[in-house]
């Protein structure tokens, strides 16, 4: 956890207008929804009368672990509510107004995902709660980033957590969850246009100090499901299928951003941050590079399987 400096202090008190502006107009944007209503609760049975086996899951291996590794990522929402009120702490009203109501909706995201999991026996649940405790006793901390550092990274984090959810809903080919995965992912998009406009704010109000905050976020980004237990398998499990990937990450998550800020048009900066942005411009290249070799092995890895089945 990171207290806030003074520089902080100041950036909050010089947003204030804005968040207060912008809360206004999520709660306005925002639809009311309650996760009982999208679970099949007719399909649930006693455990202790009948116990859990993997032959009733309704998921698939793959799409069982996206959903795994989603729902114990919302499950660390104590830590991210503990590190958000942290970073915005020294704000008035609508800085402190904002984290409860996003805490709020983000904890309906747990709530429904959970129900649906143990309802549907799609996970073993004695295999879900160990990974919980496990999660929230790992939790999570920002690692010194400071505000408005901090802002970037949740504008990168929402929209990657959209595109996963949606992506997971389209790949468990089962209606009610991708139903749920919709809605949850709706609700990210609504946190990510928050922290979007809001860096657009301090892009106006310090353009070098905010370029400087993207770039370290575009080049240092890890998902906060990173300290989970065998994440790096799970991944690139996760990535094989196509649900969150290099090319995802690349074309869907970093460039809209990046194109929304006008990243590599802002005027005015100082020679720190014209370095960063140029080492942002070659960590693109690369990181494109890299998205490109890795599909060319994916495919090729498909082609093999389809041969030996056929």
């Amino acid at each position: 956890m990171t207290t806030t400096t003074t520089a902080d202090q100041r950036l909050l008190a010089e947003l204030e207008p804005k968040a207060e502006e912008l809360l206004n107009r999520h709660e306005k944007a925002a639809r009311e929804w309650f996760p009982h209503d999208y679970i099949p609760y007719s399909v649930g049975r006693d455990f202790d009368k009948e116990p859990w086996s993997p032959d009733q899951s309704r998921l698939s291996g793959v799409a069982q672990i996206a959903f795994e590794v989603n729902l114990l990522t919302e499950d660390n929402l104590p830590s991210y509510h503990r590190e958000i009120y942290d970073m915005f702490a020294a704000g008035d009203g609508p800085w402190i107004n904002w984290v409860h109501r996003w805490t709020a909706e983000e904890g309906r995201h747990s709530i429904v995902l959970r129900d649906y999991l143990v309802v549907t026996r799609a996970i073993d649940p004695v295999q879900l709660e160990r990974g919980r405790m496990q999660q929230l006793m790992t939790g999570y901390d920002r690692d010194g980033k400071d505000t408005l550092r901090g802002m970037a990274y949740v504008a990168f984090q929402e929209l990657a957590t959209r595109i996963s959810h949606r992506n997971t809903g389209r790949y468990s080919d089962d209606p009610v969850a991708d139903r749920i995965m919709v809605r949850i992912a709706t609700d990210e998009n609504l946190h990510m246009v928050f922290y979007r406009d809001m860096l657009g704010a301090a892009l106006e109000l310090d353009p070098s100090a905010a370029i400087k905050a993207i770039a370290a976020e575009v080049v240092g980004f890890e998902m906060p499901g990173t300290g989970m237990t065998d994440f790096n398998r799970k991944a690139v499990q996760i990535a094989k299928a196509g649900i969150y990937d290099l090319r995802c990450h690349h074309d869907d998550v970093v460039w809209p951003l990046l194109r929304h800020w006008d990243f590599f048009g802002v005027q005015g900066l100082d020679a720190e941050a014209e370095q960063a942005r140029t080492q942002v411009s070659q960590y693109l290249g690369a990181l494109d590079e890299m998205a490109r070799k890795y599909e060319a092995k994916r495919a090729a890895a498909r082609e093999r399987e389809m041969v030996r089945a056929s």
